[in-house]
């Protein structure tokens, strides 16, 4: 168990996908991605393995949840910049999250 304090201290915020591109040189096989997040936090970078579900192309436009308060983590060339969340599907692949609706990029899960 934590404390609500402890869940709220994760930031867990909305963004758009803007660019997406392969990343070969990945050690598994990732998408590097984009994410603008809003004025507040701006575009920021990551790198994800997801290449089952999704292509660079089928990304852009796709409203997804990330952690923007982690340090930035150097995952081969890319600095990812944010942790792009998913839950994994029955193969245990990444199906990313993400709401139901367009909502302004920046908003807080809460």
């Amino acid at each position: 168990m934590i404390s609500y304090e402890a869940f709220a201290a994760v930031d867990i915020r909305v963004g758009t996908v803007t660019r997406a591109e392969p990343y070969p040189e990945a050690r598994k096989p990732a998408i590097k991605l984009w994410v603008d997040f809003g004025a507040e936090i701006g575009e920021k970078r990551s790198s994800a393995q997801i290449t089952a579900h999704y292509t660079a192309d089928s990304l852009i436009g796709r409203q997804v949840l990330a952690v923007v308060n982690f340090p930035p983590r150097q995952i081969g060339k890319v600095m990812s910049e944010v942790l792009v969340l998913g839950v994994p599907d029955a193969a245990g692949e990444v199906v990313l999250i993400g709401p139901g609706h367009d909502v302004p990029n920046g908003g807080k899960l809460f």
